[in-house]
């Protein structure tokens, strides 16, 4: 089938990879690639977060992590495998637990007694987002897309994001500040990645990359259709936590702020009464940890269209 997938972040780059993998005749079409796509901002460690249904996150989730582990092997790609700590107030085991391995072990920072530990694939957005573009047999095509029907193709998959509030019609799709600080790596133990959440108005992570440090954050409703902004008051707390913990982190690199796609639950289905169009998105906090998932039930739903069963 002829699929033109709308978006260029990480998601609709892997739904657009999955969907050729299948056999698909497909082109990718946005407004925005690489460098200026939310995908470029995000902390990008596999982590479900903000993101709902929990019973289809986690196997989501689930689905992209394998796929993750098995990039590892591949320099170019960007991918590693890091020891994760979440830190919690709360011991009962996390929501999340059914899509990986995870123990209670001791809290790598100061502070705090135990953590939960599980195995936490990372991404490197500068390499891997050009990666998965180069993997795709045809270049992104930089245009907008105002009407999804309007695509001369046999199915469009709507991977827009934050867009398709306005494109899908959807107010259910909100923004959410996030703001992260990138500083140099200094002593700080660059095989872990550390979430702080035990005050929810004060959210802390720590992401390493391969020679920097990404420090956050912050959930914040933001107005829709407003630019993020970068807040120092954001900045200076994020900075006090990390010293607080006992990292020894190196000089801040620069600042950058992003907005989250959030929806209560992700949109991974057909547009009612248009069948050809298909959306996928509302990923939250959460792309890089769903894409692949998400791409493969995507692919299902193609695969039932082209066989003329009806839609889910």
């Amino acid at each position: 089938m002829r699929i033109t997938v709308v978006g260029a972040g990480v998601v609709g780059l892997a739904t657009a990879l999955v969907l050729e993998e299948r056999g698909h005749e497909v082109r990718v079409v946005a407004s925005a690639s690489g460098e200026g796509t939310t995908s470029a901002v995000a902390g990008a460690v596999w982590f479900p977060y903000r993101a709902g249904p929990p019973h289809k996150v986690t196997a989501w989730a689930a689905r992209t992590r394998e796929w993750l582990e098995g990039l590892a092997g591949e320099p170019a790609a960007g991918v590693d495998v890091l020891t994760g700590y979440e830190i919690t107030l709360d011991e009962e085991w996390p929501w999340w637990a059914s899509a990986v391995h995870v123990d209670r072990a001791p809290a790598p920072v100061a502070g705090a007694p135990v953590a939960w530990r599980y195995a936490a694939p990372r991404v490197v957005p500068a390499l891997f987002l050009p990666w998965l573009a180069a993997k795709l047999r045809a270049p992104i095509e930089r245009r907008a897309v105002t009407e999804l029907a309007a695509e001369p193709c046999d199915l469009v998959i709507n991977c827009t994001g934050l867009a398709a509030r306005e494109l899908a019609r959807d107010e259910l799709l909100t923004p959410l500040l996030g703001q992260i600080v990138v500083v140099a790596p200094g002593g700080v133990d660059r095989t872990i990645t550390v979430s702080d959440d035990r005050d929810p108005d004060a959210m802390f992570y720590l992401i390493p990359r391969r020679d920097e440090l990404v420090l956050g954050g912050c959930s914040r409703p933001w107005p829709p259709g407003a630019p993020p902004e970068i807040d120092p008051a954001i900045r200076a707390r994020i900075l006090a936590q990390a010293r607080a913990l006992g990292l020894p982190i190196g000089e801040v690199i620069r600042d950058r702020a992003g907005l989250r796609p959030y929806r209560l639950e992700v949109r991974l289905e057909h547009e009612p009464g248009v069948p050809r169009v298909i959306h996928n998105y509302g990923h939250g906090g959460a792309g890089f940890t769903l894409c692949r998932g998400c791409a493969e039930d995507v692919a299902a739903l193609v695969h039932r269209y082209s066989v003329s069963e009806p839609p889910l």
